[in-house]
């Protein structure tokens, strides 16, 4: 099983024992991510940080696939010249028919400003809907053992049919500071925000001086602190998946998407959701579709996509 985990958010509220974590700073500034995903090939990724989830396990349908078929690439029907990544995630309600997708790069990121431009969906491209499924971006690093105190993640998911004690479409804000699988015991503190949010969106989470804010477009969510704040670096990724409680029964294929139009990191600082917008559009203009000048950690972390 995968040692590093998108985990199913407790509704409860609950704190750890123990001293809160050191409070990471924002400073003068840093590197910057930038990825506009303007590639011809999905084997353009791997070479730009990205690595594709293959490993079975956590989250999801349990014994489900992953992997490199998940994704491709596409022009944006809405802006010419554009392109745009997919991700494709399927289920016919057994184990050996779920496919599922996750995307990371490099485990280095902690204070500052992540941002990304998604397309959440309500229905499947195909099949019946009914299903509980995942669409979402976030930030984490490995789960060593159960209740690792360096555990760290920041989450932006998007319910359509709901799931975790919501009925109907449901946003999810979750700041983890650490969680057991088996028995299920989670610390952490969320927010939830219901209605549709088909179409899209530019999700946003701010990382300074011990507290996390969360924004869709111009919307806060939900503000987190003590010590749900983030310990140790951790990754950025994308995932589609399944809830196990939530598979819907019958065998007809259903087939999800969720497009990404770019993905964004500013180290060390604290930008809104119109100076993120403000210097996508100025590495654009400049023909950067590719930027990563964020330092790798000494010595560098392993991705927790195959972990």
């Amino acid at each position: 099983m995968p040692r590093c985990l998108l985990v199913i958010p407790l509704l409860v509220l609950a704190a750890c024992q123990g001293d809160a974590p050191p409070q990471v700073k924002t400073g003068t500034g840093g590197g910057v991510l930038f990825d506009d995903f303007s590639y011809a090939k999905t084997g353009e990724l791997a070479p730009h940080g990205w690595i594709i989830r293959s490993a079975r396990g956590w989250p999801g349908v349990e014994n489900a696939g992953w992997g490199e078929v998940s994704f491709s690439l596409h022009d944006d029907p809405d802006a010419s010249g554009n392109r745009l990544l997919r991700m494709t995630s399927q289920t016919d309600g057994t184990a050996a028919g779920t496919r599922q997708s996750q995307l990371c790069h490099a485990r280095k990121y902690l204070a500052g400003t992540y941002a990304a431009r998604v397309r959440f969906t309500d229905a499947p491209v195909s099949g019946p809907n009914g299903d509980e499924v995942v669409q979402t971006f976030y930030t984490i690093s490995p789960l060593e053992k159960d209740l690792d105190p360096n555990y760290s993640e920041l989450d932006h998911e998007y319910l359509p049919n709901g799931g975790w004690g919501a009925h109907g479409a449901t946003h999810f804000n979750t700041s983890w500071e650490t969680v057991r699988l088996y028995p299920w015991k989670a610390y952490n503190q969320f927010a939830r925000r219901p209605g549709s949010l088909a179409g899209w969106h530019v999700l946003l989470i701010q990382v300074a001086d011990g507290k996390i804010d969360y924004y869709l477009d111009r919307e806060l969510l939900g503000t987190h602190d003590g010590k749900v704040y983030p310990r140790v670096p951790m990754s950025l990724n994308f995932n589609l998946w399944f809830t196990r409680e939530g598979i819907q029964p019958g065998n007809a294929l259903r087939v999800w998407e969720q497009d990404i139009d770019w993905a964004w990191h500013a180290q060390g600082r604290i930008l809104d959701h119109d100076a993120v917008l403000a210097e996508v559009a100025a590495l654009r203009k400049s023909g950067v579709a590719y930027r990563d000048t964020v330092p790798a950690t000494t010595p560098p972390l392993a991705s927790p996509c195959n972990m």
